[in-house]
């Protein structure tokens, strides 16, 4: 191996956990840091506008991926945005900050991984957080990620937060990052900054420390393969330009590369499922089957209503919502739907249900879906993209979850509160068979998630360490070592489990440093 530099960490991929590692490690001056990315720099003027968040969406700052044909949704091949630029995807999606369910991460821990309880991960979410209202048991001040509540409601905002009390939620100012996230009704929070401003992980951690002399940052640089040998990875190979460069880690290489390239890379390298490896003639390095496995992602979908008045033009894609779980006897499980509301928004409906005036707009997801699907390797070449398979609608009860949450979408649009706005239903329409519906136009909502899970169980793909079964010298810290999905966006747990990720890097070097003395 011919290594031009050498560095003490190498991270691969600049994306909402990338950055964060980058900043955390380079704090100490006495680390050198190596951050590549894929992408270009997030110079774009429409990723820091707070209102343009659809034009960035299929751009050269999107990865541009596409599915197989997905059998659960009539063949459909679905587009899986994806950041390919300074922030990832905390630079291109819609701001909005949730952290999921506390019991999602008391399952993680309950499945092994211990120190990634509710309680254990509360810190770190804090920790990253300058929320604008305050410090309290669940926010933190003065971190570098800004996060506001929805500044300003619209009417009809305002009325489905009131058609909600009205079938007992609790409200209209719930917190769903706060004690509870179920079952309440309230203004969605975000990474906005205080002059209006998209609050990027590349914003936060990156942008500010550029110039920390132990920190070096290399965009449009691609990694093509780990670097290893007798077991430990060395470092990374990566093209930039056209040109091959290698480069040395003498601690730990850290992939941040995302939930489809992280075990694309890892496969490349030889860390794998040893029959998929073998079929394309890579050499097995080590013979893990649940690399690519596992995968999980939200859904979405609309219910349009007409609207009887006019509707704002507005700057983000949902106002107020609520979480809750599709089905009785549920209380110990996490929230199964959540449903994202706003004004207008024609650009989220299909282009054939043209309801000819302004509409109104529900977005139930579906955010503990059942089904499982996969990222395999099309071809030894690292330029071309992974076979993406993720079994949309596979699991019949996904199905039957989409449809409870249609009809609660109903319920809501029905109520007393809602009247005023409700100049009835556009799609599904009362008419339709809600199945085919559903197979019809459900889409993601882009939160892949869980091909590098992590465990202690066969298919396990790091540790609750996040390094790698069956290498030395790395780890993987994004939201692909999340065992099961959060219930709600990902981008803020991402945000936590780099500034976890960190902490657990330091911490063992520290300790490597006290068994040598």
């Amino acid at each position: 191996m011919n290594f031009e530099q050498t560095f003490n960490y190498i991270i691969v991929g600049a994306g909402s956990t990338g950055c964060v590692l980058a900043n955390r490690l380079s704090g100490n001056r006495s680390i050198k840091v190596l951050l590549l990315e894929a992408g270009g720099p997030d110079s774009n003027p429409d990723i820091h506008t707070i209102n343009t968040v659809v034009s960035l969406w299929g751009t050269d700052i999107d990865w541009q991926f596409i599915t197989e044909p997905q059998l659960g949704l009539n063949g459909r091949r679905i587009n899986l945005i994806q950041g390919k630029v300074l922030g990832g995807g905390s630079s291109i999606h819609a701001m909005m900050y949730v952290r999921g369910n506390r019991r999602n991460f008391d399952v993680w821990n309950a499945l092994g991984n211990e120190g990634w309880s509710y309680a254990d991960v509360l810190p770190y979410f804090k920790k990253s957080e300058d929320y604008e209202g305050g410090a309290n048991e669940f926010h933190g001040v003065g971190g570098p990620m800004q996060v506001r509540d929805c500044p300003i409601l619209s009417p009809v905002a305002t009325a489905f937060t009131n058609a909600a009390i009205e079938l007992g939620y609790a409200g209209p100012n719930w917190d769903f990052n706060g004690a509870w996230q179920e079952d309440g009704v309230g203004p969605f929070q975000f990474n906005i900054t205080k002059d209006n401003r998209r609050c990027s992980a590349a914003t936060a951690f990156l942008t500010p420390i550029l110039n920390r002399p132990n920190l070096t940052v290399k965009t449009y640089a691609l990694a093509t393969r780990l670097l290893v040998e007798n077991k430990r990875v060395v470092g990374v190979e990566y093209v930039q330009n056209g040109q091959i460069h290698q480069v040395k880690a003498d601690q730990e290489v850290i992939l941040s590369a995302g939930t489809l390239l992280s075990p694309k890379l890892l496969m490349l390298s030889g860390i794998g499922p040893a029959v998929h490896l073998r079929s394309l003639g890579i050499p097995v390095v080590v013979d893990l089957p649940g690399v690519g496995q596992n995968l999980q992602d939200h859904m979405r979908l609309q219910v349009i209503y007409k609207s009887k008045q006019e509707m704002p033009i507005l700057d983000v894609l949902a106002e107020v919502g609520l979480f809750t779980r599709s089905r009785p006897n549920m209380e110990a499980a996490p929230p199964d739907v959540q449903i994202n509301f706003s004004a207008g928004l024609p650009q989220l409906a299909p282009p054939e249900f043209n309801a000819d005036g302004p509409v109104s707009i529900f977005v139930p997801v579906l955010i503990q879906p059942q089904s499982r699907g996969e990222v395999k390797l099309r071809s030894t070449n690292p330029q071309d993209p992974p076979i993406i398979d993720p079994r949309y609608l596979q699991m019949e009860t996904d199905v039957q979850t989409y449809i409870r949450a249609i009809e609660l979408c109903r319920e809501i649009a029905n109520t007393r509160a809602f009247a005023d706005f409700n100049d009835g239903e556009v799609a599904p329409g009362l008419s339709t068979n809600l199945e085919q519906y559903i197979r019809k136009y459900a889409e993601t909502i882009w939160h892949p998630v869980g091909t590098c899970k992590m465990g202690r169980d066969a298919m396990a793909v790091v540790d609750p360490q996040l390094r790698v079964y069956g290498v030395e010298g790395l780890r993987v810290a994004d939201a692909s070592i999340m065992p099961t999905i959060p219930s709600g966006n990902t981008n803020a747990s991402c945000v936590m489990i780099g500034e976890k990720a960190a902490d657990l890097v330091l911490e063992s070097s520290q300790m490597a440093v006290a068994l040598s003395v």
